[in-house]
């Protein structure tokens, strides 16, 4: 069985030496023991860094010839740099394995990813046993955004990442969904293939800095749930009529203080709250509408999803 590992990388210079020399030495085990093709392949994806990977990344070539790498002409976001590696690597490899570079993903878990596909699993998931090593603020907002994601419908594995098994056969079908706004949490379970999960102990990042701080992750989760979900625009749509019944009411009412009762000074307070509460509502459902529609302006104008710069094989 011949496998590729995929690692985007962005700004990666302090971990590379050392996630390429762990990485390798558990293929070179895995072959020893038949287990794995003598072929078996890391591929390395340079996102556009600003730092001296792509120069580790060629000099890591010198090194070990089963490495293999590509150089995107800037930075794409991490989901492009990954959909890039998987789909330049998908006709040599019988699956593929895609993983970050920061060595927090434990790699002995690729034994149990190789012994699933044998199995007959296409798709393999690594999937976190809890969330110790991460911070408060990080632990909280990810359960907030799982069980939201949950709420809006969208078909996603709990406390999975991107570190996952494809088959040969998965790839070929994740090919065909050609979007530019890329969610491939929310879109591999669409392949509806035989799947599963194995689960493992997320380490501390072994250097350097996250590439997912607050205000990405926020990003992140907008473009997953505009990506599968429609319930933010049903929602506009139940307020909407809700608005409209309230404001029957409030019609029927001004009419009885007017004809009934005569009082026809109405209250500054009620008048104001009502004001800011409608326009309030307005903006945030023309800015929900808003998101939509240049979603929508992005997949038409059908621009390419990376551009490489340089590869080596």
């Amino acid at each position: 069985m011949k496998i590729g590992i995929v690692i985007p990388c962005y700004n990666e210079e302090e971990t590379l030496v050392e996630t390429t020399t762990r990485v390798m030495r558990l293929l070179e085990e895995l072959s020893s023991k038949e287990v794995l093709d003598k072929e078996s392949f890391i591929c390395f994806v340079d996102d556009g860094s600003q730092d001296n990977t792509w120069q580790m990344i060629e000099n890591l070539k010198q090194q070990y010839p089963s490495i293999r790498g590509i150089k995107l002409s800037r930075n794409f976001g991490h989901q492009n740099a990954l959909i890039a590696g998987l789909m330049q690597c998908k006709d040599h490899a019988d699956a593929l394995i895609s993983m970050d570079a920061d060595l927090q993903d434990d790699i002995n878990v690729i034994v149990q990813f190789v012994e699933k596909f044998k199995e007959g699993y296409e798709v393999v998931y690594g999937v976190r046993e809890d969330r110790s090593s991460d911070t408060a603020i990080k632990r909280n907002s990810a359960q907030l955004f799982y069980h939201f994601q949950h709420f809006m419908g969208i078909e996603a594995v709990r406390n999975h990442a991107d570190y996952r098994l494809l088959s040969h056969k998965a790839l070929n079908a994740l090919a065909a969904f050609k979007e530019i706004n890329l969610f491939l949490r929310g879109i591999v379970p669409l392949l509806g293939f035989r799947s599963c999960s194995v689960y493992y102990t997320r380490a501390e990042r072994f250097a350097g800095e996250s590439k997912y701080p607050f205000r990405k992750m926020v990003l992140f989760a907008l473009d997953g749930i505009t990506s599968f979900s429609i319930k933010p625009l049903r929602f506009i749509t139940v307020v909407g009529f809700m608005l409209f019944m309230l404001s029957l009411v409030g019609i029927f009412w001004v009419m009885i203080e007017k004809f009934v009762f005569g009082n026809t000074v109405q209250g500054w307070a009620s008048m104001m709250v009502s004001l800011y509460f409608i326009g309030g509502i307005q903006v945030m459902s023309l800015g929900i509408i808003g998101e939509y529609v240049g979603r929508g302006l992005q997949e038409n104008k059908r621009r390419p999803r990376f551009i490489i710069d340089r590869e080596i094989v």
